[in-house]
């Protein structure tokens, strides 16, 4: 493992990266998440010797748009770590891009793809890559074609949220009803997924390049907002059970799944096994939690790099 005390850039690089701006917060459902990764980002880069300072967007001052924020001091690159709509999902992203700001993760296309399970899923479709079949639903009236074709239980979620916000495992039509509800209030777009019965997976790459798998694990229906920020009886597991050829291949469908989306510099891919034990991709995230209960520092850490040299090399990226 990599000491925390081993990784400090040089006086140079510090010079060369210049001032960096951990851009956290925002106004989506997971703000109190990206608040949670952003301080733990702007502290790490702290470490390494980075001179990095935080910008709480929204959070500063709700008279100032966020624009008038990232004018507000000079800023030569940003660390994004913001979590869901307007900021995970390319606005952002093209707000940085207009100012003329590098800045780290995907671009504005591949953000917003990333953003959007419905379009990532029908990419994933196109591209032949093996996904859950699935259903559109905007009302009660889709139901009935949606239970015909994928059968019970079903997974229901918004399209456009992260963190599993708004999603809900059905059995049956009154729950199916309840959950389309549920959805509904967090996004126009929900698709409703057949249900996986086998394990679920995540794959961090960073730098085009798959860090080591990890088998999720919970006693709860599943790995949902709880499970993923608060609870203490999830499991990590990297005696995953999986053999070498195994995970070789999942590795490389989460590699090929972030290249069709457009993905660039680090994000994590979901996938879980069916009964037989095939992988079906979930999705991208563009943008994954760095908490202290998030998967890409864990598989980092695995992999021998610390959590300073991490966020290194993300902000190392920044384009």
């Amino acid at each position: 493992m990599a000491n925390v005390a081993d990784f400090q850039i040089s006086a140079a690089e510090a010079a060369e990266l210049g001032r960096v701006a951990v851009i956290m917060g925002g106004n989506s459902a997971e703000r109190a998440v990206s608040l949670k990764s952003g301080a733990a980002v702007l502290s790490a880069l702290g470490r390494a010797g980075v001179d990095a300072f935080g910008i709480d967007l929204y959070g500063e001052s709700q008279d100032l748009c966020p624009v008038t924020q990232l004018q507000a001091q000079p800023i030569d690159r940003a660390f994004l770590i913001l979590h869901g709509r307007g900021g995970e999902d390319g606005v952002i992203q093209g707000v940085l891009e207009m100012l003329g700001i590098a800045y780290t993760g995907s671009g504005v296309e591949a953000s917003a793809l990333g953003m959007d399970k419905l379009r990532s899923k029908q990419l994933f479709v196109g591209a032949g890559l093996p996904t859950a079949p699935f259903a559109v639903l905007s009302s009660v009236q889709m139901l009935d074609e949606a239970e015909r074709r994928l059968g019970y239980p079903v997974m229901v979620k918004p399209a456009h949220e992260g963190s599993s916000l708004g999603m809900s495992k059905v059995r049956d039509r009154a729950q199916f009803e309840s959950a389309l509800g549920e959805a509904l209030r967090y996004d126009r777009s929900v698709i409703a997924e057949q249900w996986l019965t086998g394990a679920e997976f995540t794959v961090a790459v960073l730098d085009g390049t798959a860090l080591p798998v990890i088998r999720l694990e919970t006693p709860h229906e599943f790995y949902d907002y709880d499970a993923k920020y608060q609870a203490n009886d999830t499991r990590y597991l990297f005696e995953h059970g999986l053999d070498d050829t195994q995970s070789e291949a999942l590795a490389a469908l989460a590699c090929e799944a972030f290249a069709v989306i457009g993905c660039r510099g680090w994000g994590r891919i979901d996938v879980m096994q069916d009964a037989a034990g095939q992988f079906h991709l979930l999705e991208v995230n563009t943008a994954p939690g760095m908490t202290d209960h998030s998967l890409v520092p864990m598989a980092a850490q695995r992999a021998g790099i610390s959590f300073e040299e991490l966020v290194v090399r993300i902000l190392r990226g920044a384009e």
